[in-house]
């Protein structure tokens, strides 16, 4: 039996598309990184946040899936988190301010939107079950941090057998260095793509 050969490299379909906005929220990027992380802010404000908000109108324009996630406990004491995560103190409680997506990529409409309260989206949500009854096949990540969650939400989105893409130029790690040093490691996983690239994909959807 011969099988049709498989390529990442496909045009986006309507209905099988998604752009996952990964963790861009106020607890990730906050006026304290100019001085905490400034190679963090400094990229994140300038390029990743503006990248994100383009292909935020260009999904909706074209009527394709947006998902968000959020760092967020379920509960008020945090005791849903994962291990790691309480070993990190990552804390952002339930309702906060710190859990609140930015304002620049605030979802709109009936987007969804996930509480995670661990680095990968796909193990402290239930992601997989929802991309599969909407019928989605093609992902499209941005977000925080390029070598944490984006880099759990690549690798395991390829394993459940999702087409992963990366759309580099709208993440970033807490600095470039990081960020490059993850696209190289997790780039077999999945395409990489700049927000131009993406752009042309989503204006040629039929």
């Amino acid at each position: 039996m011969t099988h049709a050969a498989l390529t990442r490299n496909r045009p986006i379909a309507r209905s099988r598309a998604a752009l996952l906005v990964i963790d861009v929220q106020n607890g990730s990027c906050n006026p304290t990184h100019a001085t905490s992380l400034p190679e963090f802010h400094t990229a994140a404000t300038t390029r990743v946040i503006p990248n994100i908000t383009r292909l935020l109108a260009a999904f909706r324009a074209a009527r394709l899936e947006l998902i968000h996630t959020v760092i967020e406990n379920l509960t008020a004491d945090g005791r849903d988190r994962s291990l790691d995560y309480k070993l990190s103190n990552f804390f952002y409680a339930k309702g906060s301010w710190e859990a609140q997506p930015l304002a620049e990529v605030v979802p709109v409409g009936d987007e969804i939107v996930l509480p995670k309260t661990s680095s990968s989206v796909f193990n402290s949500t239930m992601l997989d079950y929802l991309l599969r009854n909407i019928g989605i096949e093609d992902v499209f990540v941005v977000g925080f941090l390029t070598d944490q969650c984006v880099d759990h939400a690549v690798k395991d989105g390829a394993d459940r057998g999702y087409y992963m893409s990366c759309v580099h130029d709208a993440c970033m790690a807490e600095s470039e260095a990081r960020h490059a040093a993850a696209l190289e490691c997790f780039q077999g996983y999945c395409r990489m793509l700049d927000t131009a690239s993406v752009l042309r994909l989503v204006a040629g959807v039929q």
